[in-house]
């Protein structure tokens, strides 16, 4: 009789491809467990505005797999927590997981009183920082599980007790502290995503000295109504309607001295976001400067249809600075126009950079041995017998590919725990 325990499957992250290969192995009948490191499931895909070329809310398909999960007995799953040991061989991995205190139980109902009676405020992570949030808070709107977290800086403080009190339903637990579990698991799937490549590190485009160029990924919340300004598309420095966008692609991306490589999705990015610009504001003057554009396959269409807007100019040239003009308002963009062999200089008042993705296994690999390529992806997908690497964990790419991705790893797994 096979050992239920080692006939489980563990997925570690919980974006796209984690829970796409999550639910499909728990709807094949095999037991499944999520590990996320934030407070709630979904990934990046709950910070985007709309998925391209189709231009629709990604809360669609969110909200689809969350009632999938709510339903599903084989499926658990653990927020706020890291993989911090892999032992054993396929068909009998042991797993060490670390649950962070999130000083908040299940007895939550989301009242809000905890937020109404904090005074701290910190930087809002889902917002990439353009904003605050109170120290009691709710991830996002849309959050899995609907549940608050309170930040340690607020269990420290004076008001800590306050908040507690606060709390009708006695779900503020102030001594909640950190945790293990120990797991065993027939086979892992390792889909712990990306990051937006640190535009800190672009010293020529001026990122964090002139608040009016933010990136690829501070546009889409910009434009989320769910966002730091309920959807407005506006200058961070002065809350005005920007008048000329410029999207910088290849930002940071294509170099030896950042990211070598293409992420393949940054061009139909600003693309998408173009479209959120002309939507608010039909008059805006839209420069996407580009090396190359990478629309393949069908998302060609995509590509021409942006194409035929005529406020919208692609611009073949890589842009090399970044500087504020005179009047402190608007950017000047310095770019060789590669057409035309001629250096040009042109100012816009809001600048986007498209920063590439940068898998987190670069600076946070496994705690098993597997290989990797020179850029910190997965090498492989089968990275050892019975753990597989699903989604930009092993590749740069979009939504609709790394769903694929999440069910190809589902199925290795599940043939995994099947082989014992």
């Amino acid at each position: 009789m096979a050992n239920t325990e080692t006939q489980s499957i563990l997925v570690v992250g919980s974006g796209m491809s984690g829970l796409t290969a999550a639910i499909e192995a728990a709807e094949a009948g095999y037991d499944t467990c999520i590990v996320e490191r934030n407070p709630y499931l979904g990934g990046r895909v709950n910070q985007l505005h709309h998925y391209f070329p189709k231009l629709c809310p990604p809360y669609c398909g969110l909200e689809i797999n969350f009632r999938r999960i709510k339903q599903n007995p084989k499926i658990r799953f653990f927020t706020m927590a890291e993989v911090e040991k892999i032992s054993g061989e396929e068909g009998d991995f042991e797993v060490t997981i670390r649950l962070n205190p999130r000083y908040v139980d299940e007895k939550c109902t989301c009242c809000g009183k905890c937020a109404e009676a904090c005074t701290m405020e910190i930087e809002n992570a889902f917002n990439y920082g353009m904003d605050k949030v109170k120290a009691a808070y709710l991830p996002h709107d849309m959050a899995f599980p609907m549940r608050y977290v309170l930040d340690p800086a607020l269990v420290k403080s004076d008001e800590a007790q306050k908040i507690k009190d606060s709390c009708p339903y006695d779900a503020i637990d102030l001594d909640m502290a950190p945790r293990t579990v120990e797991l065993k698991v027939g086979s892992i799937v390792w889909a712990t995503g990306w990051k937006p490549y640190d535009a800190n590190k672009l010293d020529m485009y001026g990122f964090g000295q002139y608040p009016d160029v933010i990136t690829n990924v501070m546009m889409e919340r910009l434009a989320s109504w769910t966002g730091p300004t309920k959807g407005k598309i506006i200058r961070p420095s002065d809350g005005e309607a920007p008048e000329t966008i410029a999207f910088v692609q290849c930002a940071g991306s294509r170099d030896e001295n950042h990211l070598p490589f293409c992420s393949g999705i940054c061009c139909l990015a600003s693309m998408k976001q173009a479209t959120y610009v002309r939507e608010q504001y039909p008059d805006a003057k839209i420069y996407i400067f580009f090396i190359d554009i990478r629309a393949t396959d069908r998302l060609e269409d995509f590509y021409n249809r942006v194409k035929e807007d005529e406020n919208i100019q692609f611009f073949k040239g890589k842009v090399a600075k970044i500087t504020q003009d005179e009047n402190g308002k608007d950017l000047v963009l310095r770019v060789e126009d590669t057409t035309t062999e001629e250096l040009r200089e042109i100012s816009a008042d809001l600048v986007v950079l498209a920063t590439g993705m940068q898998p987190n296994t670069s600076d946070t690999p496994l705690p098993i041995e597997v290989p990797y390529d020179d850029y910190g992806f997965v090498a492989s997908q089968n990275a050892r017998p019975g753990i597989y690497a699903a989604g930009c964990v092993r590749t740069p790419t979009f939504v609709s590919e790394v769903v694929q991705d999440g069910t190809a790893a589902a199925l290795k797994a599940i043939q995994s725990v099947v082989r014992r």
